[in-house]
């Protein structure tokens, strides 16, 4: 198999990784920027990710499915050709729409049965069919169909979600080795990492993790957090699962985080993350810093000739000022919102190299103390 995650060196608990896919080299700790339908929001192109430093992309199987659906992918020659993106693309599951659409879901040991958030129609995904349709898609990574059960839920609920999710995760594999064997699968390379439940219980998450750890596949995530937990029971359970995870794959933790968010769960042993915050805030204009967020809308920012960050390399930092950009939320111009999206997620890219080199100086505890102080200390 072409995979294989080397870890190069460790500071602590944080690890320094490089995993290699048929669709080239991750360096670990690593961003995944979200394109939930094969773009990220704000009219950012793959060419421009190519130029903020964007290592993997990550896109969504439950919105690829019912829009434009995973079989015109396929037949578009799967899901790098059809976004023009050559590099690594993870693709989510559809499990955690299991826990999003609640109101629009039933689930049952042979699967989920969904209504569409677009036109209401039925639509039934079990393991088989997350692994066909991103078998179809080709991404370079799959993630295992699971249920990411509330994480404040009674211990019942989550004991009997999280050994359905075990049973789940073996019909994963069996399906994902038989797609691969396939003469018209497009990636035969495609991996696939399991993903560690348990809500905030840490008994019922390390033992899930133990019994998952048996199928000694390519990848594994810790999912279900930041869905209702604080940030210290989310760490705490980092602190309880991680160590039970193999230190030589990756461990991705999945849907986290702030910048903070992901300095503590790197320092715990974490080296994949995504989330939609850089995207999302910035379409309304809240920009990320070395020394916090900034909200560009404030009037204060109305004749500020300085960029985004002073020392930022990225697109907009490079050209623009706070003032213009500004002029442009207000003015009702997508530029702006454009500007801010590349920005933020140029920033959380650029803050993955500073870990991975912080990690590799040995130094990144002190890395870290001097990065959270800087955010507290306001734009």
């Amino acid at each position: 198999m072409i995979q294989m995650y080397e870890l190069l060196t460790t500071d602590g608990a944080a690890k320094r990784g490089r995993l290699h896919t048929v669709h080239g080299t991750v360096e670990t700790p690593v961003f995944m920027n979200v394109g939930t339908v094969a773009a990220i929001k704000g009219a950012v192109s793959t060419q421009d990710l190519e130029e903020i430093g964007t290592q993997v992309e990550l896109s969504n199987t439950y919105h690829l499915h019912v829009r434009p659906g995973d079989e015109i992918v396929k037949q578009m020659g799967g899901l790098h050709r059809f976004m023009s993106w050559n590099r690594p693309i993870l693709t989510d599951s559809g499990g955690f729409q299991v826990f999003s659409l609640a109101g629009l879901r039933k689930i049952r040991e042979e699967g989920v049965t969904f209504q569409s958030h677009i036109d209401g129609h039925r639509i039934f995904m079990g393991p088989e069919e997350s692994m066909r349709i991103q078998s179809n898609l080709a991404s370079t990574i799959a993630m295992a169909f699971d249920e990411c059960p509330p994480a404040l839920a009674e211990r019942d609920y989550i004991t009997a979600s999280v050994d359905r999710t075990t049973r789940w995760l073996y019909r994963c594999k069996a399906e994902m080795d038989r797609l691969n064997s396939l003469p018209d699968t497009i990636n035969k390379e495609q991996m696939l990492f399991g993903i560690n439940q348990g809500g905030v219980i840490p008994e019922i998450r390390i033992a899930h993790a133990k019994e998952i750890v048996k199928l000694d596949l390519p990848g594994y995530a810790v999912g279900g957090l930041a869905v209702g937990e604080t940030h210290e029971q989310m760490y705490n359970i980092l602190d309880e699962v991680v160590p039970f995870l193999p230190q030589n794959k990756p461990t991705y933790l999945m849907g986290v985080g702030t910048p903070a968010n992901i300095l503590e769960a790197v320092a715990r042993g974490v080296d994949f993350f995504d989330c939609v915050y850089p995207s999302r805030n910035g379409r309304h204009g809240h920009v990320y810093t070395s020394r916090g967020r900034l909200n560009i809308n404030n009037k204060k920012y109305e004749t500020d000739d300085r960029p985004l960050e002073e020392g930022c390399s990225c697109p907009a930092c490079r050209r623009y000022s706070r003032a213009y950009i500004r002029h442009l939320f207000k003015a009702g111009e997508m530029l702006g919102l454009r500007l801010c999206v590349l920005h933020n997620l140029y920033f959380y890219n650029n803050l993955m190299s500073e870990i991975r080199a912080a990690i590799e100086e040995h130094r990144y505890m002190s890395f870290m103390r001097e990065k959270l102080a800087g955010f507290e200390e306001g734009v």
